[in-house]
């Protein structure tokens, strides 16, 4: 049997004997193909917002909006979301004062180059983006206690101004549940303290923190926490098949919004494996493969359908080699990687 796997921005292609193989499997997702143009989809999406005034009636009352974007890691469509976002902010308050701040969460920060990739040349010539980084303390703001008792400290940014947005995708996350929505706040713009707590082994560890699962997810309970904290006002958000095209977008109120894309996402993402003794997977290909840090996802669901004592060979194009300055420290230190 010949089968194929994203690797980078092409694929990889390998052949099993018909004997030595339990299945081709993968999420439904894939095969889901776009009633329509992502354009048009993100369109109906932000003009019919979940649980929220529009995004002009918002604009005006705010001298300031902080728009979260996502990072180089994500495969967010920010070239049809942003243009979006922009007209209409400005439609609804010609002056407000309007800016991007990226989630880089305990990332490296975006190359210009990344950045051209992501919005195109003309917003990234005309707008004003900002870089988060996690470990500057002097641009952290603190807004008290997680719910877990970790201490909620944010890029004061997204606090100095009266109308807070974000962008993002969502996908089945290892531990979190499902990316996007909250994610924009913790880990996106949140300190190394911040996400190290709550990314922390006692709270991965835990039976409700698996991918699809929100209800008693205590990692989701304080993402939940910051966003409301930060007061996060507006989402956009988009689920993409295989081949990077939109099939939903959701926009709106953060929790309506972001709960109703999940809701929308976990009957197709379900798939049954049968547990087998060699287990190869992918990343889902760049920029999700693009380091070893962001290959750990492909790696956690291979764990679940590998049998005890079995194997996972992973492939995954690391062009970015390890994945950041933490983890590569974590990774050096370990008697065994």
């Amino acid at each position: 049997m010949d089968f194929q796997i994203p690797y980078g921005r092409g694929r990889l292609q390998g052949e099993i004997p018909d004997k030595n193989l339990a299945g081709i499997f993968e999420s439904r997702v894939n095969r889901q193909r776009p009633a329509e143009g992502g354009e048009s989809m993100i369109r109906q999406a932000i003009e019919n917002p979940a649980g929220s005034e529009r995004i002009e009636v918002l604009a005006k009352s705010a001298d300031r909006a902080v728009i979260i974007a996502s990072d180089h890691t994500r495969p967010v469509p920010s070239r049809l979301i942003f243009p979006q976002l922009l007209q209409r902010l400005r439609s609804g308050n010609p002056n407000i004062d309007i800016s991007i701040l990226i989630a880089t969460g305990c990332h490296r920060a975006s190359t210009e180059a990344e950045l051209i990739g992501k919005f195109g040349e003309e917003i990234v010539a005309t707008e004003k983006i900002f870089m988060h980084d996690c470990r500057a303390e002097t641009e952290m703001a603190s807004l008290g206690m997680l719910p877990s008792g970790g201490e909620l400290k944010i890029n004061r940014m997204a606090l100095e101004c009266e109308l807070l947005l974000s962008e993002g995708f969502i996908e089945p996350h290892f531990f979190a549940g499902f990316s996007g929505g909250r994610k924009s706040v913790l880990p996106g713009i949140s300190s190394e303290k911040t996400v190290m707590g709550n990314h922390c082994a006692r709270f991965i560890s835990d039976p409700n923190s698996r991918a699809g699962m929100l209800d008693g997810n205590p990692i989701h309970r304080d993402m939940l926490y910051a966003a409301e904290k930060a007061k996060l006002s507006f989402i956009v958000n988009v689920v993409i098949n295989g081949n990077r095209e939109v099939i939903k977008a959701v926009a709106g109120n953060p929790f309506e919004a972001h709960r109703s894309g999940c809701n929308f996402l976990k009957d197709l993402c379900r798939v049954s494996v049968p547990e087998t003794e060699i287990v190869i997977v992918g990343n889902g290909g760049y920029p999700l493969d693009q380091n070893i840090y962001q290959s750990v996802k492909g790696m956690s669901a291979a764990e679940s359908v590998c049998a005890p004592g079995g194997v996972i060979i992973m492939a995954a194009e690391c062009s970015d080699t390890h994945g950041g300055e933490s983890f590569y420290r974590m990774l050096s230190e370990a008697p065994s990687p």
